[in-house]
């Protein structure tokens, strides 16, 4: 079900005429656990069953953990992690690695019929790697709150250890399930998300908030991501062979500006639906095309999943506790399995290793803090000047990297920065530059006051998406709603709904 359809609209709509009626307070856990189940279930049913039996072994694993002797609960903690890396493995990487093991033997992989073949062709469940990386959280963290600090005992003991097994089962499903969240994020912390669990009123509810982010998201995916998308699918080969220069650099630009709007877009939506049912979702984007290094952008591009990363795989591998050759392998193996998560496809792999690879050389030359040190007795100027630089080493960076999720087949990408450099006497091709240029604009607006040398200039920064106040507020949010009316393109899927 696309957030950006009638049905999904209905769905929400209908939800919360229901969750508000003073005789169901007692019973909203319920009515949005239902209305995710219905969410999930609309276009395939049959992958509910997966869904609901994931929820019922984390349920188990974790309900284990809470109340099982102390030397047990490792045991039950191993399987929970366990069970939802095998039903990640299952359904994503069961192909990948059935063709790895084809190839490695000289074998054709098969076209009908037996095992393989089954494996080969797994359909992909909607949201998968979200809803195993938040039931992964989950049995950890219940597991790490024993022996947590005095607020997380706190936490685990008031919100958890006292539920009864029903109502531990209930609110359990509601945090793996909620359906603004399900599919694309962001991930969200059981510690974070079962405090809130408790009966709300629509008087309580902050409703410019909601309407300012949703507003926001639909406008970043309807609008700019949706009509980009028809200018950027020029980078699909053999297409951009035949394209210049500065026009391929026009639509990878515009492709940078499309994921941003598509998954931020998303993002925002889900924040406004969730804080809709008095539930407050972690921002998911903090401005990551003004970062100034790759480690920079890392902390505000899908915050939820780098923070994931290094709470539970990063900072176990030994993080950057066990000297610097250590460091840098766990970069870039973190990055790399950041990567396949992404997709179970090489080039995944590859656009994870390309991060983590520079992560590492960012680390060994300890560039930040040379060039921060190198300039503390500079003028304001030339620090501005030397920081907007970064900012566009580490945009065209990510940007290359992006051509990976663009052009999958390694080779085609690679092919495509040839390109750059064989077609650039070739002519600009209008057709594409300008309408990339002026569908892009408002990401770059939505950046520009935290630029280097115009945040200098600036104390209070617009943030969309978040309430402002300021004589153009009605302005600006209403011509986002004109434009969403008459102007968005052809509905399609989030690009984060294939992960």
């Amino acid at each position: 079900m696309l957030f950006n359809s009638f049905t999904f609209v209905a769905l929400v709509l209908l939800t919360l005429a229901v969750y508000y009626l003073p005789p169901l307070r007692s019973r909203q856990v319920w009515i949005l656990v239902i209305a995710s189940l219905i969410f999930y279930a609309w276009n395939t049913p049959i992958l509910l069953v997966l869904l609901l039996v994931s929820i019922a072994l984390n349920v188990a694993t974790s309900y284990q953990i809470l109340h099982a002797a102390p030397r047990a609960r490792v045991g039950w903690a191993i399987a929970g992690v366990s069970i939802n890396l095998a039903v990640l493995a299952t359904f994503k990487y069961a192909g990948l690695l059935t063709a790895l093991l084809f190839n490695l033997l000289g074998l054709p992989l098969p076209e009908t019929g037996d095992w393989a073949y089954l494996l080969l062709t797994l359909p992909l469940p909607v949201g998968i790697s979200f809803y195993t990386f938040q039931g992964m959280s989950l049995v950890i963290d219940v597991l790490r709150n024993h022996q947590g600090s005095e607020a997380d005992q706190q936490i685990q003991a008031r919100f958890f250890a006292q539920l009864s097994p029903l109502q531990y089962a209930l609110r359990t499903s509601f945090f793996l399930a909620f359906f603004p969240q399900l599919v694309a994020g962001p991930i969200v912390r059981a510690n974070d998300f079962y405090p809130q669990i408790q009966p709300k009123r629509w008087q309580e509810i902050h409703w410019p908030l909601v309407f300012q982010s949703l507003v926001s998201g639909y406008f970043f995916k309807m609008v700019i991501a949706d009509n980009l998308k028809d200018y950027t699918f020029w980078i699909t080969y053999p297409y951009y062979q035949g394209l210049s220069t500065i026009t391929n650099l026009s639509l990878l630009f515009g492709y940078s500006m499309q994921i941003f709007a598509d998954f931020a877009g998303y993002s925002l939506i889900a924040i406004g639906i969730a804080a809709a049912f008095g539930y407050r979702l972690p921002d998911n984007f903090n401005f990551p095309y003004i970062s100034r290094s790759i480690a920079e952008f890392w902390r505000r591009w899908h915050i939820s999943l780098s923070t994931w990363l290094k709470l539970y795989l990063y900072i176990p591998l030994g993080g950057n506790r066990r000297g610097a050759v250590r460091t840098y392998f766990n970069l870039i193996v973190v990055m790399t399995l950041g990567g396949l998560w992404h997709g179970a496809a090489w080039s995944y792999a590859v656009w994870g290793l390309f991060h983590g690879v520079g992560l590492a050389v960012e680390r060994l030359l300890n560039l930040p803090k040379r060039i921060e040190t190198s300039l503390a007795q500079a003028s304001s100027w030339l620090r501005n000047l030397v920081e907007t630089v970064q900012v566009f080493a580490v945009f065209l960076f990510v940007s290359l990297g992006w051509l990976l999720f663009k052009l999958p087949r390694f080779e085609q990408a690679i092919d495509f920065v040839v390109t750059l450099f064989r077609n650039w006497q070739l002519g600009p091709d209008l057709v594409y530059i300008v309408p990339v240029f002026f569908l892009s604009l408002p990401v770059v607006l939505y950046h520009l006051p935290h630029f280097p040398m115009v945040a200098a200039q600036l104390k209070s920064p617009v943030k969309i998406g978040r309430t402002w106040t300021g004589a153009g507020q009605e302005l600006l949010y209403g011509a986002m709603l004109v434009l969403i009316a008459i102007n968005s393109g052809s509905a399609n899927e989030f690009i984060y709904f294939q992960f």
